[in-house]
């Protein structure tokens, strides 16, 4: 971590000192104090996910490790110990959410890729609590490609072509149906409806032709909106069987979006500003163009042109009473005029030259008419933290800092200039490139070359200044032959978090600005900064007089909490709370209230999805109360941000991969290691009701010896009361319930799956009652085992088969939380000269999420390879113990 570092700035005889000042109480250092005390108490934090895979196919497993930080630290998190990680499909739909623990900054699991799920845009989003505070565009939020072949009949390929009608874009779609050898599906009936931006702008149906082709037309009537949205596919296959596809549309027309960017914020007369420049197509992906700027005589002032990724700079200096035009010619012959922004009478330009290695150089430039007006503070700071303050008088229109880099820590560097007035006037972004402040990571093999099914040795080596340093690492090992890697497009741990968790939007291709040092790369980068937005800060946060509000707490532990109150909504003090639960054992802790009525059942462990019961008594032991309990509400899914990595073809986008694993899907299905969903055709069957849907009777719901519902139950005050001479044999004795058979061994009472003690049964209100089920019988109490002796009362809630909280009675609420997922272990099989000759196509070679160098800085890992040969590519990220980030990738061939 570096040290802060406060200067000041004096311009004397056209020559610049610096004199390091002490924080006086004056406004501008009150607001720093306000900053710093803010980021102190509401610390960000940052996740990052290691993924074994770039891309997957139906029937993978995903395996990933976590790194939370702490973003104003930047040490290893210790702020949340839960983390929320989802896997959402291309309709923002949850498909799937585990809950993590997280330890020291760190936590790893899995989601296993069924066949129940189709292909398509799957993202992978991870959060904390504390996290939802300031939003969830500062989650983790990747886009990835999962294709099928394995348990596919289906395959689509999508062509989109745009023009214009009357004020709308018009789409052209051409959708081809094959199998999965190419064969076409030809005069097979498709229905289609087609989505933008969730509303139905057409649907119609038609027959395949030969080459399995269908073609329709839908109009955008909005073209002003950067629109987005899914064709929905049906089509029937012989025997009267649907196959439903959902194709994305990424963009309804072919149009440049083309913006300017004045450096520092505006451009002002007789100043040269540098102008970003960032040009994407309407899929959000950046499209190279060239053009001129022309003045509002037609004069030609300069040209330009971008150089990567849609992105580039020119230089202008606005002459005062004159309006600028940037003029953008396209293959075509057509051209587009962009309006350039007005430019001031007067003002502030921030100008940032950060290509040399040793410092950033940063000019000031003033109108005449801002001179002597007073201080100007020029502000540095990285997440929240202020590494420089530079204060100049208002005597010269040029002013140049240089700011040496090694006392900066590596990241985005948020510069700031504030005018006399303290208000924020200008703002740059630029990037550090201090390599100083990253472990230094190897990894070695025992051999260069290896065979088949070889075992593998690898020794990682971890140091930072030249001295071995203790650190958490995770690796992922592929083959390059099966799993391509795109190395420009990936996320890891350094794209993560020192650049695209900081920035506004998309970020096309984020790991070319790490893998590439030279200039250029760093001229790229710097035109990101130029035109990508901040958004992890905002001044106005700290100008007010008000700091945003915390809604959504740190999670420490697994905890259930609420508050007892009277029914009028009194808090109850010193009154009892008990938490029961039966899952995975009987499970009983009590607590007393607060003189706020709150209680708080904390450091709890238990897997997911757990039924409790919670009951309140006041201090006088009655039961006349209300529990309310704290219930934190979903997160909703927001828009995938990630428009650029939407791809409309997936299987075609990875057809070797999703073809080489299917080949090792077919491998496992024969050795009973992976099961297929089995998809019955769609039968008709006219059956009796069931009276008791909801229940969890272990013999199936409504096989019981008597089933009474809610509509017999409305006239008693207790269960007990309902029960007594309803049912054959059934008596109550003491408020409980008895099988004459049985003598005195009473009914046990299972409530929405959870199993209660005989006299609980008149602690539930009969309103709240849906069903009740009798198993008397050796057939049906059979299944409950010693339990089931006396008999069996199932008795299902109303809302028992709720996600959150049920209330029967007064005193008594039935809650399920979600708790800890259990990650599974990834297989790494140990290859011996008996070992069988099943053939071992793994596409994921190996994976270990928690390797631990020791003191020394060295750890050992070890595998077999697979019998396939090619380059293996080994990825390892991770960070020390003081939080300096670590990722290398190291490749070996196996013949």
């Amino acid at each position: 971590m570096k040290k802060k570092l406060v200067l000041t700035l004096f311009v004397l005889f056209g020559l610049c000192c610096f004199v390091a000042f002490k924080i006086d109480d004056d406004p501008f250092s009150a607001l720093i104090k306000k900053l710093e005390a803010y980021n102190q108490q509401n610390p960000q934090e940052k996740v990052h996910l290691h993924l074994d895979k770039p891309y997957y196919a139906i029937g993978d497993d995903i395996w990933f490790k976590a790194y939370i930080i702490n973003a104003t630290t930047s040490l290893p998190s210790e702020i949340s110990n839960i983390l929320y990680v989802e896997l959402i499909n291309e309709s923002d739909s949850v498909k799937k959410q585990i809950k993590l623990p997280v330890i020291g900054g760190f936590t790893w699991g899995d989601f296993k890729l069924t066949d129940s799920l189709a292909e398509g845009n799957y993202r992978i989003r991870a959060y904390t609590q504390w996290m939802r505070n300031a939003g969830p565009e500062f989650f983790f939020d990747k886009t990835l490609k999962i294709g099928n072949s394995w348990a596919n009949k289906v395959f689509t390929r999508t062509k989109y072509s745009f023009s214009e009608e009357k004020n709308a874009e018009k789409v052209n779609t051409q959708l081809t149906f094959t199998d999965k050898t190419g064969k076409a599906y030809s005069s097979n009936e498709v229905n289609y409806v087609v989505q933008i931006d969730n509303k139905n702008v057409s649907k119609g149906k038609a027959l395949t032709n030969s080459n399995g082709e269908i073609s329709f037309d839908f109009l955008n009537n909005r073209p002003e909106l950067k629109s987005s949205g899914k064709i929905t596919a049906t089509i029937e296959l012989p025997g009267k069987k649907k196959v439903v596809k959902l194709i994305p549309i990424t963009a309804t027309s072919d149009a440049i979006d083309i913006q300017f960017f004045p450096e520092g914020g505006n451009l002002v007369e007789n100043i040269p500003s540098k102008l970003g420049i960032k040009a994407i197509n309407s899929a959000g992906l950046g499209k190279d163009i060239s053009g001129s700027i022309v003045d509002n005589e037609g004069t030609e002032i300069t040209q330009f042109n971008t150089t990567h990724l849609g992105m580039g700079n020119v230089i202008l200096n606005p002459q005062p009473g004159k309006t600028y035009t940037a003029i953008v010619k396209f293959k075509d012959g057509s051209d587009q005029k962009i309006k350039l922004p007005q430019a001031l009478p007067g003002g502030y330009v921030l100008s940032v030259n950060n290509l040399d290695t040793s410092k950033i150089s940063v000019k000031i430039y003033l109108s005449s008419n801002m001179l002597g007006k007073g201080e100007l503070k020029l502000l540095a700071q990285n997440n929240g933290n202020v590494f420089s303050v530079f204060t100049t008088k208002t005597e010269k229109q040029l002013v140049i800092i240089n700011i040496p880099k090694k006392d900066l820590p590596m990241g985005i560097l948020q510069l700031t200039l504030f005018g006399p007035d303290n208000k924020p006037v200008c703002e740059r972004l630029t990037f550090v490139q201090n390599q100083t402040d990253l472990t230094n990571l190897q990894v070695q093999s025992d051999r260069k070359t290896y065979n088949k099914r070889d075992s593998v040795q690898l020794t990682l080596t971890s140091t930072a200044d030249n001295k071995p340093v203790q650190g958490i690492f995770s690796m992922s090992v592929t083959n390059t032959s099966v799993v391509q890697p795109d190395e420009d497009n990936e996320s890891n741990i350094f794209t993560t978090f020192l650049l695209t968790s900081d920035l506004a939007g998309y970020v096309e291709k984020p790991n070319y600005y790490f893998l590439h040092k030279d200039p250029a790369a760093q001229n790229d980068l710097d035109n990101l900064l130029l035109t990508q937005g901040w958004r992890r800060f905002s001044w106005k946060t700290f100008t007010g007089n008000t700091n945003p509000p915390v809604t959504y707490k740190a999670e420490k532990s697994l905890a259930i909490s609420g508050t007892l109150t009277t029914l009028g909504g009194k808090p109850i003090e010193k009154g009892k709370v008990s938490l029961f639960s039966s899952s995975g054992g009987l499970f009983m802790i009590d607590t007393l209230t607060d003189a706020n009525g709150r209680f708080n059942f904390d450091k709890l462990l238990f897997s997911d999805s757990t039924k409790f019961v919670v009951q309140g008594r006041n201090a006088k032991n009655k039961k006349n109360v209300e529990i309310k309990l704290d219930l934190v509400p979903r997160q909703v899914v927001t828009k995938n941000k990630n428009t650029g990595d939407i791809e409309v073809n997936i299987n075609e986008a990875i057809s070797s991969y999703i073809t080489k694993s299917e080949t090792y899907f077919d491998e496992l299905t024969k050795r009973g290691l992976l099961q297929r969903t089995i998809m019955l055709n769609e039968v008709n069957i006219v059956e009796k009701k069931n009276k008791a849907p909801n229940s969890a009777n272990l013999n199936g719901a409504g096989h019981a010896d008597a089933i009474i519902t809610a509509d017999q139950l409305g006239t008693c005050t207790t269960l007990s009361q309902c029960l007594q001479g309803r049912v054959a044999g059934l008596m109550i004795r003491d408020g409980k319930a008895y099988l004459m058979r049985n003598g005195n061994t009473p009914m046990r009472i299972v409530l929405d799956g959870m199993n209660m003690d005989a006299d609980f049964l008149d602690n539930i209100v009969p309103q709240e009652v849906e069903t009740i089920e009798v198993l008397k019988s050796i057939g049906n109490t059979a299944i409950y085992g010693m339990n089931g002796g006396g008999g069996i009362l199932v008795i299902t809630t109303k809302r028992g088969g709720g996600n959150y909280g049920s209330v029967y009675t007064p005193g008594i609420m039935v809650y399920t939380q979600k708790g800890y997922y259990t990650p599974r272990q990834f297989y790494s099989p140990r290859y011996t000269p008996e070992s069988g000759s099943q053939p071992d196509l793994r596409t994921t070679v190996y994976w270990n999420p928690q390797i631990i160098t020791s003191t020394s800085g060295t750890a050992k890992v070890g595998y077999f390879n697979t019998d396939q040969s090619g380059t293996y590519r080994v990825v390892t990220e991770g960070m020390n113990r003081i939080g300096q980030l670590a990722r290398t990738v190291y490749t070996y061939e196996v013949k």
